[in-house]
Order: C-alpha cells, then structure tokens, then sequence
C-alpha cells in the first residue's frame, strides 16, 4: 500500500465580484442582513463566456505546476461539480482534451459541496492500490447560472470558482490519515434543482414555474449542517488517534460563518486554527475546499508538517471529512 497526499493546488476564480451593495439593486436585501445570516461580504460571478471547465483547467495548470508534473503525467482527471458544461461529455472530458493529457480516464462526481473531498477519496484508494500515480481532482462551480434573483434566501449566498488538487503517492508519515464519507438521500429535497433532468426534462412549464433553479429549505439544512459537520470530523479524528487541539488548522465548508462557528465551538477548536474565505468567496459548493487549500498552501499558512482537517456538507444530503498531514 502506498500513502497518498496532495502535491500540488490552483485556483481560479472569475475576475468580477459582486457585493452584497450589487444584490441590493435586484432583490429586497441588504447588506447587513446578508453578513449577519451567512457572514458574506462579496462573491466571484463568471463572464457569459466562462464555463466550468474554464475554471477548472485554470487551477489545473497551476496545481500541476505546483507539483512539478505536466497533464501528461496524469493517470486519471476526476471533476466534482453539479454545474458541469453540458449534461454530456463530462467536464472531465474537456479538461482532458483542453490540458493535452493523454487519453486517460476522466469522469465527473456529483456530490455537491462535498464533491471535492468525495474526489480525493476516491484517488486514494487508486493509488494506495498502485492502480493510478497522478490524480488531478478538480471541484468547480458555476452557480450564478441556476440562481433565481427573485430569492434571497438562495441567490445571495453562491459564488462561482474553481480550483484543483494534483494527488500522488507520498512518504509517510505524511498523506491522508484518515477520511470518511456520508450521502443521506432523506433529505434530497432540502437543497436541489426540481428541473433539468429525466424526472422534469426542461418544458415551457418547467421554465416558466422557474423550477431551473436552487431550492433550499435553510433552517433545517442549518441543523443538520452542524451536527454532521461535528459528527463527521470526531469519527475522522478519532481514527486517526489524534484530539481536536492536535490539530494545525480546520478548513470547513463554507457555507455560513455561522454553521462554522457553531461547528468549531463544539469541537473546541479555537478561531485561530480555522480558516475561512466566506467573506470574501461566499459558498462555491464543491470548489469551496479546494479554494481554501490553495490560499492557505501558497500564503503559507500551510507548512509541511501540519495536520489538516477539511469538512464539508452539501446538497443530497452529503457531508465528509478529511484529515491529512502536509
């Protein structure tokens, strides 16, 4: 068995940022409404002729440079998005084609904010196997696309980014440590797009009851948020044999300031051992992670060494986490 750890990050986020003083010309909000419930400030929104894939080979080329590898060097492609260019080809697809890679295998996952994580589990367990060597794994969305700026509970919370980890085998003790990961379909109707798909195939009247567009039912998601995000990261820490002090730093999902803080309180994590962008990113579902490793690889705030616990939380309802030493 061979340890696997992430050698590379990049991102990339769309040039326009919308502020929550933009959102109150379209839609009955405010600005200290928006930052007291979900602690965001501004968001990145894509230009009409940016795609998913744009984003993601955008952070692809980075996180491959970081790693000190070309796209040929790569064994397998894994996209995690819900906003994907097309329902088909995959997104992966056209990474593969775009960064010149050899004619491996690329798929998309769809796990929504967890997506990201749910990729890098999978990537380990192809090279803890030695069935791959270099696994790209991308998460990005482009959620402004199925936003309805009619809701405020919805529209003001998404931002639009992308951003990818190159995984590959590593010396121990570094790599992963330890990971775990959940899908409860009870609660699919919590958060999710009604139209779009085999069930409601895009129609006048789909378009016309606007059902193209997030649903969310917030104050129970909130709940469930908290407890899982806890849940899930004591069962990961605690596989690992290693005590929520021991950690160097905490990057949750973010979704709401609020659902971290309430996370961290719980687990006795101190503010200066966590790391949040949501003011600055808002919630870009499966590229939230990703966007939060590479700011904090390439500030330094991640040094090799450190032990890292990633959680997350998304639509479906799925929720995971992570814990890695750099």
């Amino acid at each position: 068995m061979t340890a696997a750890g992430i050698l590379g990050t990049g991102s990339g986020l769309p040039e326009k940022v919308i502020t929550n003083l933009d959102l109150t010309q379209i839609v009955d909000t405010s600005d200290e409404w928006i930052t007291t419930r979900t602690g965001i400030k501004e968001r990145h929104r894509a230009a009409p002729e940016e795609t998913t894939s744009t984003l993601c080979i955008q952070a692809a080329k980075k996180a491959l440079k970081m790693a000190g590898l070309t796209p040929r060097d790569l064994d397998i492609i894994i996209c995690a998005t819900i906003s994907p260019d097309m329902p088909l080809p995959s997104t992966a697809a056209i990474m593969q084609r775009e960064l010149g890679a050899e004619p491996i295998m690329a798929f998309d996952l769809s796990a929504a904010c967890s997506g990201f994580l749910f990729g890098v589990m999978v990537a380990e367990q192809f090279i803890r196997t030695r069935q791959a060597r270099y696994i790209l794994v991308a998460g990005a969305e482009l959620l402004s696309r199925f936003l309805d700026y009619t809701d405020r509970s919805t529209c003001v919370l998404f931002g639009d980014g992308g951003a990818a980890a190159v995984v590959g085998p590593v010396e121990e003790p570094s790599g992963i440590l330890a990971a775990e990961m959940h899908t409860d379909g009870h609660y699919a109707d919590h958060l999710y797009i009604p139209a779009g798909g085999s069930a409601r195939p895009a129609s006048c009247e789909t378009v016309r009851n606007r059902e193209h567009f997030v649903k969310m039912r917030g104050n129970e998601l909130f709940k469930i948020a908290v407890r899982s995000l806890e849940e899930v990261s004591r069962r990961v820490l605690a596989k690992a044999q290693i005590c929520p002090n021991q950690l160097d730093l905490f990057i949750p999902h973010q979704a709401n300031q609020r659902i971290t803080n309430a996370v961290c309180e719980r687990l006795g994590i101190p503010s200066e051992k966590v790391f949040s962008n949501i003011g600055r990113i808002g919630n870009t579902s499966s590229a939230s992670i990703p966007l939060c490793l590479d700011e904090c690889v390439r500030s330094g705030r991640i040094k090799k060494g450190d032990t890292v616990l990633m959680a997350t939380f998304g639509a479906g309802v799925t929720w995971g986490g992570t814990l890695i030493r750099w």
